[in-house]
């Protein structure tokens, strides 16, 4: 047996520089305060400039595929969707044990290719519905790793304080593409042809990896080898964080009961414009310019909203507006009469997205942040591209009119379940590295990869006290768990009944160091604080390391 320390350091790591440095950003509640920050909104701007070239080129691949039916045509939402829900996890491990900025940089790169590979094929006569699915999932696949890296970094960006405005302002940058995006794609399609829309494209990320080329990141402090995870254990991490987070399954449960039916709309709208409204090409991009301008004017609205109701009750009522649209649309009798539903749907997307998203940014700790996004973005992306696919052959079958008329009724049915599973309030747990856990003094030489490591804490608590302290033991589980504990136990011993021994067993001996030096949040020690205040003494811990076994 190891005996460790029993004295606690109390001290914190510093705030982030930006919080240093400007104190004031913080105070400011506009939706538009992050802009201030000049990375963010250098980032922002070139994020936009990439995502016109994706909506322009949504748009062009939509319209080439609409002779084909509606099934076709939502398979395009499917197939750059997919990617996300396959790999968003690999990408989210990745994202947080490699250097973010150089991951982003290489996925624009390859996207740029795969977007320049489309335009080639489409302009050489080459291009088939099959070729266009494939290069759209490679595309895909590109989104799969720019997407939980580029939601990583938000925090380094712009202080905690405007991480829902910066949400928000990430939605408005990808509405407002929209409510361009297709218009301009639209017209390309219409005076130029379809390749013209993948050439724009492939031009877009040129903008994006310049402003990632310009900017500045900090030197990030690297793990002590003895505490470097590997992708294996990176992955089993994540999921024991998970499965003991309430909070986060909370978010991903009402992603769940959202995404996947408000998937109809967006996947069945382009058969809407043709088959209903007797749009063209032009047509379809001012439909989803209405959207657009829908989730920008929501957007603007947000921070005010934010400051009236919770984040459950923005989440009921922005689904029940978007079940309400997603009825009328296909009884539209013009295009005039569907812009106004089609605003209101807007509004209520980016009600939606600016919520979970920064509900989630606010609930994660740092060192699984791009991990826990990625589960985020895999319901999410997951929802769209099964929820389109399906979708696409119910509306085969049974035609636009009743097909929306369904998913219109799952999203309303989801929209009032906020009463039974509303979200956690994450807005108020610290979630800076608290360096409060005693060193562990060793005698045994370790190595990293040793293990399993079983921890045992000593603690007195007086009768009076047993009732309190068991129950708040309980929240200690799950804080153990989620920082890497496989195993974990309470126990009375029998003979001295104010002696409780608190048992749990980590991978290995790295995890365990990860445990007292990068995942042990403010919130965690709380809750630990919380037990301990009703303990008698101070707890007395010691370390073991799972025996050799004999040779045969």
């Amino acid at each position: 047996m190891l005996r460790g320390s029993n004295r606690r350091s109390a001290s914190r790591l510093v705030a982030p520089a930006y919080r240093r440095n400007e104190p004031t950003l913080a105070l400011k509640s506009s939706a538009w305060a992050p802009l201030a920050a000049r990375t963010f909104r250098a980032l922002w701007l070139a994020q936009f400039a990439s995502n016109v070239g994706t909506w322009v080129q949504s748009v062009g691949a939509q319209w080439l595929l609409l002779d084909h039916g509606p099934t076709v045509v939502a398979l395009v939402q499917t197939a750059g969707s997919l990617p996300v829900f396959l790999f968003a996890l690999p990408a989210g491990v990745l994202a947080d044990l490699a250097d973010r900025k150089r991951l982003l940089v290489w996925a624009q790169l390859g996207m740029a290719v795969v977007a320049t590979l489309l335009a080639v094929a489409t302009f050489t006569g080459g291009m088939t519905p099959g070729l266009l699915l494939t290069l759209t999932f490679l595309l895909g696949c590109g989104t799969a790793m720019v997407g939980p890296a580029w939601q990583a970094i938000q925090p380094e960006l712009v202080p905690r304080e405007q991480l829902k405005q910066a949400s928000a302002l990430g939605a408005v940058n990808m509405n407002i593409a929209r409510a361009v995006g297709p218009a301009l794609g639209g017209l390309l399609v219409s005076l130029a042809g379809v390749g013209w829309t993948f050439a724009l494209n492939a031009a877009s990320f040129v903008v994006i990896l310049l402003a990632l080329q310009f900017w500045r990141r900090p030197p990030q402090p690297r793990p002590n080898e003895t505490e470097r995870e590997h992708a294996v254990a990176a992955v089993r991490a994540g999921v024991r964080y998970l499965r003991n987070a309430p909070g986060i399954r909370r978010i991903l449960f009402r992603s769940m009961l959202f995404v996947p039916a408000a998937s109809a709309l967006w996947a069945l709208l382009p058969s809407v414009s043709a088959q209903v409204l007797h749009l063209d090409s032009s047509g379809y991009g001012l439909m989803l310019g209405a959207l657009g301008v829908g989730a920008v004017a929501g957007a603007l609205g947000l921070p005010a909203a934010a400051r009236k109701i919770s984040g459950t009750a923005m989440l009921m009522v922005s689904g029940a507006v978007f079940a309400a649209v997603t009825a009328v649309l296909p009884i539209c009798p013009n295009a005039l009469v569907a812009v106004l539903p089609l605003v209101l749907a807007g509004a209520a997307w980016i009600g939606v997205l600016s919520t979970l998203n920064a509900a989630m940014q606010l609930t994660l700790a740092g060192w699984v942040r791009a991990r826990g996004l990625a589960f985020y973005l895999i319901v999410f992306m997951g929802g769209q591209a099964f929820g389109a696919a399906i979708w696409g052959v119910v509306a085969g079958y049974a035609g636009l009119m009743i097909t929306m008329f369904v998913a219109a009724a799952l999203l309303l049915l989801g929209a009032a379940t906020g009463w039974l599973w509303p979200l956690y309030d994450g807005g108020n747990l610290d979630r800076s590295v608290a360096a409060n856990w005693a060193e562990p003094s060793l005698v045994l030489e370790l190595r990293p990869t040793d293990g399993p490591v079983l921890v045992l804490i000593e603690y007195l608590v007086a009768e009076d006290n047993v009732d309190g302290f068991t129950e708040a033991m309980t929240v200690v589980e799950r804080s153990r768990r989620r920082t890497g504990a496989t195993s974990w136990g309470l126990h009375r011993d029998l003979a001295d009944p104010m002696l409780f021994i608190e048992t749990f067993q980590v991978p290995s001996w790295s995890e365990h160091l990860a445990q007292h030096h990068s995942r042990y949040t403010g919130a965690d020690h709380d809750v630990l604080e919380r037990a301990r205040r009703l303990a008698d003494a101070e707890p007395t811990v010691r370390h073991a390391l799972a025996a050799p076994s004999p040779p045969h």
